[in-house]
């Protein structure tokens, strides 16, 4: 009986001492992954390959040369035509999603250097607002394509989103698939490549406009990729879809994007690809 009080204080001691947020798990073989283990792997699991939900400035350190980056319209921040409100107002949602993930928008853009290649590059981070194409992303999506085509640089655009255009600002999100769909029909008629990168997920007016117009198309492996959802679907057309559905290799399958791409291998991937069509 004297040893167990003992024992529980150790035990609290020990429980004490263990320091929190070390640790994940993967949402899909269960592994508990070590976090700085995980950050070494590009944030892909090394047990199943699962690959985990990257933030734009993480995508621009790891696929861009460092200290080669310069970020374009960096200020720009969305309005609030609508004065939309539900639970909280659009500007408050805004602002909410600005101090949880350090961006000002779900768009970052930008020119820099792959493997000593000059590049314009975009990337939109499912993050922030499900990375859905407001007047902000649209606009600077257009600016990066008009600024690649001014320059005669190469044009990357990597995607992420769950949201499609924002509901939050009605028909002017509507109009950001037509605006950055023509500015890349004015780009691809210079012949200059347009490689689009989709990931995990890019869904709705994302995919409907500049995710799909990639002169090449890759993905990274198992994003959910398409315009409605899986379960929208379903209850649609009342059938029961294939396990695989709108995923990156059902995707390649049926031709609809050129290759699935490894995070890990992409930077070299994409740098063979640009030595090819430059």
């Amino acid at each position: 009986m004297s040893q167990a009080p003992a024992l529980m204080i150790t035990r609290g001691l020990r429980k004490k001492s263990m320091p929190e947020g070390l640790w994940t798990k993967c949402p899909s073989c269960q592994t508990v992954v070590f976090n700085k283990t995980l950050k070494e792997n590009l944030l892909v699991c090394a047990k199943c390959n699962y690959h985990f939900i990257m933030g734009a400035w993480e995508r621009i350190y790891h696929l861009v040369d460092d200290k080669t980056f310069r970020e374009i319209a960096a200020n720009l921040q969305p309005g609030d035509p609508l004065k939309f409100s539900a639970v909280k107002s659009y500007p408050e949602k805004v602002k909410a999603d600005q101090k949880r993930t350090g961006l000002k928008e779900a768009c970052i853009i930008g020119e820099g250097k792959m493997n000593g290649h000059p590049v314009a590059i975009g990337v939109t981070d499912s993050r922030f607002i499900m990375g859905s194409m407001g007047s902000v992303v649209g606009e600077k999506i257009t600016k990066l394509t008009e600024y690649a085509l001014e320059n005669k640089l190469p044009l990357i655009v990597v995607s992420g989103s769950g949201g499609g255009a924002r509901m939050y600002e009605g028909a002017l999100s509507l109009m950001q698939m037509a605006k950055t769909s023509v500015a890349l029909t004015r780009y691809q008629k210079e012949r200059f490549p347009f490689i689009s990168i989709l990931t995990n997920p890019t869904m709705g007016g994302v995919m409907a406009s500049f995710a799909s117009l990639g002169d090449i198309s890759v993905a990274e492996p198992r994003a959910l990729l398409g315009f409605a959802g899986p379960r929208v679907i379903e209850q649609t057309i009342r059938q029961k879809l294939p396990p695989d559905f709108q995923t990156s290799e059902f995707f390649v399958e049926h031709g609809m994007v050129d290759m699935v791409i490894d995070r890990r291998d992409l930077k070299q991937k994409i740098t063979t690809i640009l030595e090819i069509l430059c």
